[in-house]
Formats: C-alpha cells, sequence, structure tokens
C-alpha cells in the first residue's frame, strides 16, 4: 500500500513537473520595449482589420502553442540615424545639411503591425530606410529655401521636413521622436562671406565699445588723479595754514619780552609828552596874556585907521569913474549917430547902384531877346517862303512840266550856252570849213553836245537842290556861282 501511494505521488510529481514545463514552453511575456507578434491562427485584434493572421501582444503574456504557431519580437526600442544630405539651395548655392533623427516603431497596434509587414525580418535595415526618406525630402525643402532663411531659421526647416516625411513614416509604423539639425556646411564660403559684415559690425562694436571702456577708464583715472592732487593741495594748504599759526605764535611768545619793554617805554613817552604839551599850553596862555593882547590891540588901531583911508580913497575913485562913464556915454552916443547916418548914406548909395545895374541888365536881356526872337522870326520866314517857292514850283511841275522846262531853260539859258561852248575848251587849233556856214554848223553841235534838249533840262531841275544847286550836274541856279568862264579858243578861218 505505501508503495501505491509513492508510485502515485511520484507519477503526481512528473505530472506536475511535465505540465510545468509545457507551461513554460507555451507561455510566452512581451517585454515593455518588444511587441510580440504571433501567427499561425486567426486573430482578431482591435484596430486592426480582419483577416491579417497574426496576433501582436505588447507588455504582457500569453499562449503560444508550439508547432502550431509562432512568436516573434519586434523591438520598440529608439533607432538613431545621422544624416549627411547633400543639398542645393533656391540660390543655386550647394551646402552639406549634418543632422540626426531618433525614431522608433509606434506604440499602437496600426504602427507595430505596418512595421511588422515591413521590418520583422530587416530590422537592421530599418535606419537606413529612414535615411534615405529623410534625405530626400530634406534636398528638397532646401531646394526650396535660400541660405539665410535657412541659417536664420532652422525651425522652419526642421518643421517642413517633419511634416514632409510624416505620411511616409506613418505608412511605416515609425514616429519620429526628435529631429535635429547639427550643421549646415557651406563649401563655396557664401555664409562666410555673408557673415562677414556682421562679424565686421561686431569687431567693430567691441572696438569701439572697447576704446570707450579705455576712455571711461583714463577719466576715471585722471578724475581720480585729480581728486588726489586736490586732496594733497587742501592737505598741504592746512599744513601750511597750521605751520603758518605756529610760527605766529612762537613770533609772538618770542616777541613778548620786546613788546612790553616797548609798552612800558610807549607809556613813558607819551607821559612825558603830556608834560610838555601842559607845559607848551602854558607858555602859549603866557604869551596870549603878554604879547597877543597888546599886538592885537595896535594891529585893531592899524586896521581901523587903513580902512577909513581906503574907503575915503575909494570914495574919490568912484566919483573919477562916474564921471568918466558919463563923459564916455555921451563921445558914444555921438558916434553912433554918426555912424548911423553914413551907414544910411551908404545903404541908399547902395540900393541906387543895384537898382541901375538891374535896369541895364534887363535892358540888355530884353535887347538881345528882341534880337533873338527877330533872327529867329527872319529865318522862319525865309524858310516858309523857300518852302512855299519849292512847293509852288512842285505843284507847277505837276500840272504843266513842259512850260516849267522852258521856263527854267530860258532863264538858264546863258549856262546852258557855256557849259556847251566848255567843250571846245580844251581845243587848241580847229579847222572850220564853209565859213559862217561851218561856224553856225559847229556851234549848233556844240550846243547839242553841252545841253541835249529838254532831257537834259529836266534832268537839270530834277537835281536841282533846295538852295537852286545841281547836285549831279555842273549847271548851277540863278542864284548860285557863275560856271567858270568858257576858254577863248583860237579859230582858224578858211579862206575858202
Amino acid at each position: 500500500m505505501p508503495m501505491v501511494v509513492g508510485v502515485v505521488a511520484g507519477a503526481v510529481v512528473v505530472a506536475v513537473l511535465v505540465l510545468i514545463g509545457l507551461f513554460k514552453m507555451m507561455w510566452r511575456v512581451a517585454e515593455p520595449n518588444e511587441a510580440l507578434i504571433i501567427s499561425g491562427s486567426k486573430h482578431r485584434t482591435e484596430g486592426l482589420e480582419e483577416g491579417m493572421g497574426f496576433r501582436i501582444v505588447t507588455g504582457r503574456g500569453t499562449l503560444v502553442l508550439p508547432g502550431v504557431q509562432a512568436v516573434r519580437k519586434l523591438s520598440l526600442d529608439l533607432n538613431e540615424t545621422e544624416l549627411h544630405v547633400d543639398c542645393v539651395t533656391h540660390q543655386g548655392i550647394p551646402l552639406k545639411v549634418r543632422g540626426v533623427v531618433i525614431f522608433k516603431v509606434g506604440d499602437d497596434f496600426v504602427s507595430i503591425a505596418n512595421a511588422a509587414r515591413r521590418f520583422l525580418d530587416q530590422q537592421r535595415m530599418m535606419s537606413e530606410r529612414v535615411h534615405n526618406v529623410f534625405a530626400g525630402h530634406l534636398r528638397s525643402i532646401v531646394g526650396g529655401l535660400t541660405v539665410e532663411d535657412m541659417i536664420r531659421d532652422r525651425e522652419k526647416l526642421t518643421g517642413q521636413t517633419r511634416a514632409a516625411c510624416g505620411t511616409e513614416m506613418e505608412k511605416l509604423g515609425l514616429i519620429v521622436d526628435s529631429l535635429q539639425i547639427h550643421e549646415i556646411e557651406d563649401p563655396t564660403g557664401y555664409i562666410q562671406n555673408l557673415a562677414a559684415p556682421h562679424a565686421a559690425a561686431v569687431q567693430r562694436d567691441a572696438r569701439i565699445a572697447q576704446a570707450e571702456s579705455n576712455r571711461l577708464a583714463t577719466e576715471a583715472e585722471q578724475q581720480s588723479f585729480a581728486r588726489m592732487a586736490e586732496a594733497t593741495r587742501d592737505s598741504e594748504i592746512l599744513q601750511a595754514g597750521y605751520q603758518a599759526e605756529r610760527d605766529k605764535a612762537a613770533a609772538r611768545a618770542r616777541q613778548a619780552g620786546p613788546l612790553a619793554d616797548a609798552g612800558a617805554r610807549q607809556e613813558v613817552v607819551v607821559q612825558e609828552t603830556r608834560v610838555a604839551e601842559l607845559e607848551a599850553h602854558r607858555r602859549e596862555q603866557q604869551l596870549q596874556a603878554d604879547v597877543r593882547k597888546p599886538a592885537d590891540a595896535k594891529a585893531y588901531e592899524k586896521r581901523t585907521l587903513a580902512e577909513a583911508e581906503r574907503d575915503a580913497r575909494i570914495s574919490a575913485a568912484e566919483a573919477r569913474a562916474k564921471e568918466t562913464e558919463l563923459a564916455a556915454a555921451a563921445e558914444a552916443t555921438r558916434v553912433k549917430t554918426a555912424a548911423g547916418a553914413e551907414a544910411e548914406a551908404t545903404q541908399t548909395r547902395g540900393a541906387a547902384t543895384a537898382a541901375a545895374t538891374r535896369a541895364t541888365g534887363e535892358a540888355e536881356a530884353a535887347a538881345a531877346q528882341a534880337k533873338g526872337l527877330a533872327a529867329a522870326e527872319a529865318a522862319r520866314a525865309k524858310g516858309l517862303a523857300e518852302a512855299e517857292a519849292i512847293k509852288a514850283r512842285a505843284a507847277a511841275l505837276a500840272e504843266n512840266q513842259e512850260a516849267v522846262v522852258a521856263q527854267q531853260l530860258a532863264e538858264n539859258w546863258p549856262e546852258i550856252v557855256q557849259a556847251g561852248a566848255s567843250a571846245f575848251g580844251n581845243v587848241d587849233n580847229m579847222v572850220l570849213l564853209n565859213g559862217a556856214d561851218g561856224m553856225a554848223e559847229l556851234f549848233a553841235k556844240a550846243l547839242t553836245m553841252g545841253g541835249t534838249g529838254l532831257g537834259l533840262a529836266r534832268q537839270l531841275l530834277s537835281s536841282m537842290n533846295q538852295n537852286g544847286q545841281v547836285q549831279n550836274g555842273t549847271v548851277p541856279s540863278r542864284g548860285g556861282h557863275a560856271a567858270p568862264p568858257a576858254q577863248k579858243v583860237p579859230v582858224e578861218q578858211d579862206e575858202d
């Protein structure tokens, strides 16, 4: 009987051990940083579509049938990938962007399912895939920005990159915990050149600040030196004052004895002076009584006698002066009367002379004015007469030109004949044929040559000026100068 109990107990123990072993083989527990992907049977997980064919377990344990179901683990740890991307900005400037992306598989079942389908057997390739996704989007975003935008607002670049990669990362079942742009390298030196003006401005401000600081420090040092010198001066002045007071006190101490002696001697002198003054006053009183009183009496007597004599002389002088004044007044009245008469006579003679001179001047001026008026009137009358004559001649010439020409020819016929004869003035010898007929014919031709008839007369009349002289011809009017006399021409008469 005990043997049966032992067997049964052993069997129970073995069975328990077997059950424990089987349970350990079938029980799987998911760690906090991993997810169990159980496949091999149809399961339905909340949030996932039906027919997925696998079950996701996180943070708890579950039974797995060995040989029927397969269990694999998907890590939920953080992953990191470094970004080394060569980009070109909107300005065409090449840049190298250095950064880091920290990501992980999402905690929800959808993200775990998406990551399990894509990375369950390729979890080591997860960083490379994420790098490729971010590199592509980063190049695209940097191509639309300028260098200045990237430098001044890196958060904008980071936000745009995360927003652009969000959809693809969600499809991969990944979430980005952090995206940092560490460095932007510029192989062309554009950023350095861009920063040069600011660096120069900062350096300038630093130098200005340093110079201002030096100036303030120098001013403070100078003020400190000035205050030190002022304090030294005040101290020396006070010391000199104290020394002077000490010297003065010492001098007074040294002079105390001599001053006391001098004061005593001064008192003696004062007393002696008073005694001398009293003695002098006594003597003066004695002189007043003995000398001055009698002298004053004698002086008063003499002064009284002198004043009486002076008054007598003054009275006599005043009488003589009055007499002389009356005589002078009478003489002055006589001279004044004579001078007044003489002045009145002189004034009367001057007035008569001035009146005569004025009358003579006025008469001469009136005569000159009358002569001028007469001459002007004569010239005016002569001019008017000549103008009327010229006007009448012009009117007559306009009305009957032939009659005027005939009259002028008749009036100027001797001058015309003389002008015709002047043609023979330079002839030394002349031979005449036909006797008297030849002479008559010769003179007729000369007259024709000297005056061409009516046309010549008209020309002469038209060329005469207002004084009756011909402007361009040689024949003057009657009122002008006579033509030069014709030269005698010796004539040889033919005997025939």
